[in-house]
């Protein structure tokens, strides 16, 4: 939590948005099958990375004082999450096709919300749920879209 480190990389942050919103464009605007074309989600991704750097920018021009450092077993603790969570993301881009979109996602948010806080399990399981049923039936019925779906030794 640098205030210089913040406005730099919200800036960078900031272009590469812009980046996507401007090739997103020039990808075709429909799929065969899907009334979403491949142009929603980078265009989507660039808008929200916008966004966010913008706020990071508002947010370093309010900084009063400099943050306290942060103790090495403290850095530590959130290296080893943030392995545990990229480590979690490979393994779920590995199993999206096998598991299918609503499993897959479901079991990778329980364990990122695991990994961010332990000790409660009912409302990740209710929110990890919710998000993964939501999105496939919002983006898949309602979108005409196409996403992978339950494993077909499900029976489904």
């Amino acid at each position: 939590m640098n205030k210089t480190f913040d406005r730099y990389g919200s800036i960078i942050f900031a272009i590469i948005g812009v980046f996507f919103i401007v090739e997103s464009t020039k990808i075709s605007t429909s799929a065969y099958g899907s009334q979403v074309g491949p142009n929603i989600f980078p265009m989507g991704l660039g808008i929200l990375l916008v966004l966010l750097s913008l706020r990071l920018f508002y947010e370093t021009l309010r900084y009063t004082e400099a943050p306290k450092k942060e103790t090495g077993t403290y850095q530590t603790y959130q290296t080893k999450r943030f392995v545990l969570i990229l480590l979690c993301t490979i393994l779920y881009a590995i199993l999206l096709e096998s598991l299918g979109y609503v499993i897959s996602t479901f079991l990778f948010l329980l364990a990122c919300f695991n990994l961010i806080e332990k000790g409660k399990w009912w409302p990740p399981v209710i929110v990890a749920a919710a998000f993964s049923g939501g999105v496939y039936f919002v983006y898949v019925d309602l979108l005409q879209g196409t996403l992978p779906g339950f494993p077909t030794w499900l029976g489904f």
